[in-house]
């Protein structure tokens, strides 16, 4: 009698798994789809523009209109914070990219180069006495004007930001990455490749780079809550996006000043700001969880 054997299953289907087990997880992914799809396709569904100012309708309250109700110009608040959701989180995504392509390069050469461990390290260790906040101000104070003038004012406010934030937040992510490279450089399957000749930029790229994908994933879904965190922080201080380029951090500045006539102004923004972060954190717990070997194979 023939038997048939099952073609192995894909160890991520075991991550899903474990992921779906994550009750916290599961309910951050709802939360950030749902702020993901309002952001992105609320806009075709509601068409009022963010910019459109009625001045018959200032510092108005909700209404059929209005739902989110007016800022003081009687610009919509619902569109402003929609847009104001793209823009925020197209700076986590991006400065997170950045942050753990740095965090990442970094770690894996720590790790794989003995001779570059020491320097590298210790530029991690600079980096992380750097008062990140008091950092981020002095360069945006210092690279607003020419970037705006080189690229425009906002793409070249955008870059600036987003390059700031990833310069300055790779650290943990290259700790952990090195971490890992150096418990995979004594793992068999390298010390075969490294025995039968495989070049250094071979085996990084085969074996090491695959290996630390896990960390490196978790890494980047906790970057992109610090990331949108920082955006709005430097906001808020009036040295982000200019009034009539909406971020949920620029709309918490504008409307601090209106709090008492119109809480709305500053409830709304810090309340997606808060959503976002928080559920973000959620599924960076839940991926830690599902990819660690130990606790699937519970």
């Amino acid at each position: 009698m023939v038997q048939h054997i099952a073609p192995p299953r894909n160890q991520w289907w075991d991550v899903w798994d474990q992921f779906k087990t994550h009750k916290g997880a599961m309910f951050g992914a709802a939360i950030f789809v749902i702020i993901f799809v309002a952001v992105i396709f609320g806009p075709y569904v509601w068409r009022v523009s963010p910019s459109y100012i009625d001045f018959t309708a200032m510092n108005g309250g909700p209404s059929l209109a209005h739902p989110l109700g007016t800022d003081p110009l009687g610009r919509d608040s619902l569109a402003r914070l929609m847009t104001g959701g793209r823009i925020s989180i197209a700076v986590g995504v991006t400065a997170m990219l950045i942050s753990v392509f740095l965090g990442t390069l970094v770690g894996v050469l720590a790790g794989y180069s003995k001779m570059l461990d020491g320097p590298l390290m210790r530029l991690t260790d600079l980096f992380l006495a750097l008062p990140v906040l008091p950092l981020l101000l002095v360069m945006v104070m210092l690279f607003r004007e020419a970037l705006a003038h080189l690229m425009g004012l906002n793409m070249g406010i955008f870059t600036l930001i987003v390059t700031a934030i990833g310069i300055t937040s790779w650290m943990h992510a290259a700790r952990i990455v090195r971490g890992e490279v150096l418990a995979l450089k004594e793992r068999e399957f390298v010390l075969a490749a490294r025995s039968i000749g495989t070049p250094p930029w071979r085996m990084i790229t085969r074996h090491i780079l695959p290996n630390v994908l896990s960390p490196v994933m978790v890494a980047a879904t906790l970057g992109i809550a610090q990331a949108i965190i920082t955006e709005s922080v430097l906001s808020f201080l009036g040295l982000g996006f200019p009034p009539d380029f909406p971020t949920w951090g620029r709309l918490l500045y504008d409307g601090i000043q209106y709090m008492q006539q119109s809480p709305g102004l500053v409830i709304w923004p810090g309340l997606a700001i808060s959503l976002t972060v928080l559920s973000v954190n959620y599924i960076g717990d839940g991926l830690r969880d599902a990819l660690d070997p130990r606790v699937r194979g519970r």
